[in-house]
């Protein structure tokens, strides 16, 4: 914490309803810097992570912005390459993330959305973490209703992220977002209420 700043680090697995649970700290007034949207401006024309993938993935590059359809392939076909694209683009992610904060250093709350927070070690740097949860069902139902999902993308991507236990298990607060959004953002309403307090 600094400055009587807090920074709360927010993820959840798949389908937990992260997304809709950073809308309710927007909706609030709270500034929220999203992880996924810092990639996708990067990768988007003129964005400084072109020439970090165009370095590394020629191909990736159409019309002067990634594509990540054939980036992804690409990372399939060369089991080294995720590594060297991450060292190459979390500084980027990092310095967009930092000028966030300081844009809105006169904020007394921050939320920063990081889709794969524990798994990036980003815990170690923030003031705290709330872990957006909800029943294992509710979680499957709400993955399997989107357009194009598989069963067998869904436990890919389950694979590659810290079990919802765990998260559980190591976050400051918990948002469950299976006993309705109501009750989700009254829960929001409440921690940012005790947050703005510290």
């Amino acid at each position: 914490m600094s400055d009587g700043q807090y920074i709360l680090g927010l993820t959840g697995s798949i389908g937990m309803g992260k997304s809709t649970t950073a809308d309710f700290f927007r909706a609030a007034g709270v500034p929220v810097w999203d992880a996924d949207a810092s990639v996708h401006r990067l990768y988007d024309v003129g964005g400084a992570g072109v020439r970090a993938i165009e370095d590394l993935v020629p191909t990736a590059i159409e019309n002067g912005a990634v594509d990540r359809s054939a980036l992804r392939q690409a990372i399939l076909n060369d089991s080294g390459l995720l590594k060297r694209i991450e060292e190459a683009v979390h500084p980027l992610v990092s310095a967009d993330r930092q000028e966030f904060l300081d844009a809105n250093s006169d904020n007394p709350l921050i939320v920063c959305d990081i889709p794969l927070l524990f798994e990036t070690g980003a815990d170690a740097w923030l003031d705290g973490v709330v872990v957006v949860t909800a029943d294992q069902d509710a979680q499957e139902q709400r993955v399997m209703d989107r357009e194009g999902m598989t069963r067998e993308v869904f436990e890919t991507i389950l694979a590659k992220q810290t079990p919802d236990a765990e998260k559980r298990r190591r976050a400051n607060y918990l948002i469950d977002t299976g006993l309705g959004l109501d009750h989700a953002q009254a829960e929001v309403l409440s921690l940012i209420d005790r947050l703005k307090g510290k």
